[in-house]
């Protein structure tokens, strides 16, 4: 029988174990929402990879209390945290968790709260809050629980109520945010915290949900791995999806699909027909499948299980061992070499950009991007990967820059600067402009100063039908995205480029910088670059092959 007065840890835990799992049935649904039609609609991907790090940790608690509870979800969200969406689903969560780990049971009174706490934290982490997203969600479903906590003792009522709530408020954000209301769609990350809300309401009245893939303690289905074969996996995450296809694959490009699959691990089946291709793929880097995979169509029915974490507890637990002896060793080798002074983490996705930043000096690089934002948890490994005194981080998208400004706050050995650059061009210009002889302070404000003149568009193309920014968009239409919306529509991608071109150029404009994708033909940039300088011949055009997934071109003016 549901207690209707009070909750414990143990249905606070399954309450949000549901939740996730609802996430993540949602997440291709939640993804759609995106306002702008591209192929790389995030939202719901990030947000369930965050709460399913925090599912991981809370189904690996062997006891079960509020304190560990709070604490596994804090943390596991917090490191987990990819993209704005899901740092703020973080840090919403951790608040959360904060005003309730002292406390052994929770009526209604503390749970407002706690969602209280949770919401201030939230609005905390976001430099310019927006109303129309998820932080005006969950505010307004906070505002209803205090307002109705100390009239009711009846838990199911009073989560019925915050949720209808928040699904009023959720209907409002077109009105709030007229992109919203010009794509016809409401907020996706509100969406998502919905959706949690909702699959933690089933949770709390005891509906089935079979969530036993978080509970490592039980092994449920999960097959055991032999320490021989453990030592064996070269690659160590199972990767399956199912693509649908935008136009039939020709044999040619899918053997060089295979042989890119191939590159990247084993155990590879690629079966395709008219509409759709079955993929599975053993790889140490599953973001790199996803993001080629992409360029082909849509994503359904992917699955990613790392096959090393899947084995019996002894094996954890010797695994955990030699983690730390072999931490023990680098940290005795790191401190035997002197740190430098400053070094350079940077996001980026393609080859030939990722080799730009090599030679720019970048020490490390997250291969990352709009399809697969990088964790807190990425930046945290790169940041101890990166043996310097001064950190700069280049997040080079917006979607990336608060899971890098997370994992600063959590740096105490190192000074992080995160130069909060929105593009890749804003990260080249930003390293241009670095001057070894300025303290950290002063080159901060140059490179901001400096990417404060770089503006950007992008080519991709549209996955669905829509209107914004005044423009009518088919499926299948090429797009010109610039800084702050749609620049140029049309149907051949090289006119669409010279048209977003057109909208950038200005006065003051002395350089363009082309950088073409993987899907395009050295040729065929140089035709774009030689009309450009024809077009321009006051400024120097510059070509480069940047190797990007869903962008033909990325292009650059300053």
């Amino acid at each position: 029988m549901v207690n209707k007065k009070t909750i414990d840890a143990k249905i606070l835990s399954r309450m949000f174990l549901v939740g996730a799992k609802n996430l993540e049935a949602k997440k291709e649904w939640i993804n759609e929402l995106n306002v702008f039609p591209v192929p790389d609609g995030d939202t719901g991907t990030n947000m369930t990879l965050t709460i399913m790090s925090a599912a991981s940790e809370v189904g690996a608690l062997s006891s079960l209390d509020m304190e560990t509870l709070a604490k596994a979800i804090s943390s596991g969200s917090l490191r987990g945290a990819r993209g704005n969406s899901g740092v703020i689903l973080s840090q919403l969560l951790r608040g959360f968790t904060r005003g309730v780990r002292k406390l052994e049971e929770l009526d209604a009174p503390a749970i407002a709260a706690a969602m209280e706490k949770g919401v201030e934290t939230a609005y905390k982490a976001v430099m310019k809050p927006k109303e129309g997203t998820i932080l005006t969600v969950a505010r307004e479903a906070a505002a209803k629980a205090v307002e109705i906590a100390e009239d009711t003792d009846d838990l199911q009522a009073f989560f019925e109520e915050i949720f209808a709530h928040a699904e009023v408020t959720l209907a409002r954000t077109p009105e709030m945010l007229p992109v919203l209301k010009e794509a016809g769609v409401v907020d996706s990350g509100g969406q998502g915290l919905l959706e949690v809300f909702r699959g933690a309401i089933d949770g709390y009245m005891g509906k089935e949900v079979d969530y036993s893939e978080f509970d490592r303690s039980t092994g449920g289905s999960v097959t055991k791995i032999s320490p021989q074969a453990e030592t064996d996996i070269k690659f160590g995450y199972c990767t399956e999806f199912i693509i649908m296809l935008d136009k039939e694959l020709p044999d040619e490009e899918e053997q060089n699909f295979k042989k890119f699959l191939t590159s990247i691990g084993d155990s590879i089946v690629v079966v395709a027909d008219d509409e759709i291709v079955k993929v599975h793929v053993h790889t140490n880097h599953p973001g790199q499948a996803i993001e080629r995979a992409l360029t082909y169509g849509a994503l359904s029915r992917m699955k990613i299980d790392n096959m090393r974490e899947e084995h019996q507890e002894k094996l954890i637990k010797d695994a955990e061992k030699l983690a730390k002896e072999q931490e023990a060793q680098e940290k005795e080798k790191e401190a035997a070499v002197p740190p430098k002074e400053v070094g350079f983490i940077a996001v980026s996705a393609g080859s030939g950009l990722t080799d730009i930043f090599k030679e720019l000096g970048v020490d490390y690089l997250i291969e990352g991007g709009q399809t697969m934002n990088p964790s807190t948890e990425d930046m945290l490994n790169a940041i101890s990967r990166v043996n310097a005194k001064t950190i700069y981080i280049l997040p080079n998208n917006k979607n990336i820059i608060l899971a890098a400004n997370q994992a600063r706050d959590l740096t105490e050995d190192k000074e992080i600067v995160v130069v909060p650059t929105k593009t890749i061009p804003q990260g080249i210009t930003a390293l241009i402009s670095y001057v070894p002889e300025k303290d950290s302070k002063e080159n901060l404000d140059a490179m901001l100063e400096a990417v404060g003149k770089v503006k950007t568009g992008q080519i991709t193309y549209a996955v669905r039908d829509t209107r914004i920014d005044d423009k009518e968009i088919h499926e299948g239409d090429i797009m010109g995205i610039g800084d702050k919306g749609i620049l140029a529509v049309g149907s051949e991608r090289e006119q669409v480029a010279r048209d977003t071109v057109a909208e950038m150029m200005d006065d003051d404009a002395e350089i363009i910088s082309i950088y073409y994708g993987a899907d395009v033909k050295e040729e065929d940039a140089e035709t774009l670059a030689a009309a450009l300088e024809e077009a321009y011949p006051d400024c120097e055009v510059e070509i480069n092959m940047g190797g990007q997934p869903i962008y033909y071109y990325v292009i650059s003016v300053e």
